[in-house]
């Protein structure tokens, strides 16, 4: 007996013949783009229903395939959102601007265009959401800040919205970082196989009620791989004055006599010299991250990888339709490299 033929897949073609518009007008709706009314998107989504539509998986591969051999046409703006106190310092950090780069590359592929927008004190939230509704802008990115921006009156549900780190604690949308946790863990590993036997953590970073530390709780992981009697205490500088945070340093370092440190706090090579530690020669220095930090051992988080892994998250989302703040929320680490320098010797 001969099987029951595969009933013939619906198309968006066929889509656009029973509501007597263009398969382009069909396949924006369903993309939930702006272009196209509300009640046309509701109307295309119902037939699609009840039609039983479903994305071909191999001719979406094709297209792709097609428009990565080509330049693509300029589609749509993405909103780099700046609520920084001081606007000019956001990608004056060498970090976040690699974020900008990243994300700017992936949206050029992508046939979009990044454009930072400012919310100072002449652009209220109420007034960001004007500028961007009239330009059709729905897509979001939002970087790391240096405060909490007052985003009250702010739509969120009316965006496709992408975080980078967790600086922001609104809104709690989808975000991508470092995989803290684990490059602590591979940096506190490449040190001991380094030869180092008593490394420290020093840290700047307060306790966060939403996420914790994660730099610190790597750390603190990577140390049940070894010995109770090698295991040196986290020495936390938050809230401390320079003069205060180097005194507090040598105290914890003639205590506990640690060979090697992985810190994050960016001015530790000043607080080192203020000290009178050398490094390497007293003292070998890893970073959590080798920007900004004057340190050249420690981890590489690959920030223009976390920029386009944004801008790639923000373009899956927006092509899912899935709009406003998640009911679940994901997060995406990336995970970082270890560089070895001249701050850490092999012992």
């Amino acid at each position: 007996m001969n099987p029951e033929p595969s009933p013939r897949r619906v198309s968006l073609r066929d889509l656009a013949k029973l509501m007597g518009v263009s398969h382009v007008t069909v396949s924006l709706a369903l993309r939930d783009s702006p272009q196209i009314s509300v009640k046309v998107k509701a109307e295309v989504k119902r037939l699609a229903e009840e039609h039983g539509y479903r994305p071909d998986p191999m001719l979406n591969a094709l297209s792709n395939y097609r428009q990565s051999k080509g330049k693509r046409a300029f589609q749509a703006v993405i909103g780099w959102i700046n609520g920084w106190q001081d606007p000019d310092q956001l990608r004056g950090y060498e970090e976040f601007d690699a974020y900008w780069n990243g994300a700017s590359g992936a949206a050029q592929k992508l046939g979009y265009r990044l454009e930072e927008f400012r919310m100072d004190g002449s652009t209220t939230p109420r007034r960001l959401d004007q500028i961007l509704s009239s330009r059709g802008i729905r897509g979001l990115l939002l970087p790391p800040h240096d405060g909490q921006p007052d985003w009250r009156g702010f739509p969120w549900e009316k965006y496709f919205v992408v975080k980078f780190g967790r600086s922001l604690q609104e809104p709690k949308t989808h975000l991508v970082t470092a995989d803290q946790v684990l490059n602590t863990v591979l940096a506190f590993e490449k040190m001991t196989d380094l030869g180092y036997r008593r490394i420290g953590f020093v840290t700047h970073e307060p306790y966060m009620k939403v996420h914790g530390h994660l730099f610190e709780a790597g750390f603190l992981i990577a140390q049940q791989t070894i010995p109770v009697k090698q295991r040196v205490p986290v020495l936390s500088l938050v809230g401390t004055k320079p003069e205060e945070a180097a005194a507090l340093l040598v105290e914890w370092m003639k205590k506990h006599r640690p060979d090697a440190i992985h810190t994050d706090v960016r001015r530790i090579r000043q607080l080192l010299d203020q000290s009178g530690l050398r490094v390497p020669e007293d003292i070998a220095v890893a970073a959590t991250t080798l920007i900004d930090t004057g340190v050249d051992s420690g981890i590489d988080q690959h920030p223009e990888e976390i920029g386009r892994v944004g801008m790639l998250l923000l373009n899956s989302i927006i092509n899912d339709g899935a709009v406003g703040i998640p009911s679940i929320f994901r997060q995406i680490l990336v995970e970082g490299s270890w560089v070895g320098g001249s701050s850490v010797n092999s012992r």
